[in-house]
């Protein structure tokens, strides 16, 4: 019998920026020590491409079991560590540095794709006063 798999995707849902963030706009997360980030990781694969990848996509990418793979891993390898990854519940874009510290706000289309607007912007604001769109906030950074 097959594992179910859980999922991070949400479609037509705008994920606006957490109550305690401490950003007033969209930063640039920076490496730490030299070393990339998650924040850095999911900033860059998702500037880079809006509306390309799912959130399973980029949690994935952004992990440490994702980040293990080499460029040499087959498709048949990724594909089964990716189902060993989402064989487990894993945190979704709302647990996301990008929303909790750094003030992007993370939008899904009604495919799944995501792409991040800094808070404040005017793109930012339209969709969070979409009533068409799911409307949820990136979790707190302290307990309130």
């Amino acid at each position: 019998m097959a594992k179910a798999l859980h999922t991070t995707n949400v479609v037509n849902t705008f994920i606006r920026v957490a109550e305690d963030c401490p950003a007033r706009g969209g930063e640039e997360p920076q490496p730490r020590g030299g070393q990339p980030t998650v924040a850095t990781l999911q900033y860059a694969m998702i500037a880079a491409a809006p509306y390309k990848f799912t959130s399973d996509d980029v949690v994935f990418a952004t992990s440490a079991p994702g980040r293990a793979l080499d460029a040499k891993a087959t498709k048949q390898e990724r594909g089964l560590a990716r189902e060993a990854f989402f064989s487990k519940g894993q945190a979704c874009m709302r647990a996301s540095p990008l929303g909790k510290r750094f003030g992007w706000g993370v939008h899904a289309d009604a495919d799944g794709r995501i792409a991040i607007y800094a808070v404040g912007s005017k793109r930012y604001q339209a969709l969070a006063a979409d009533p068409e769109l799911a409307q949820t906030r990136a979790m707190r950074s302290k307990r309130g």
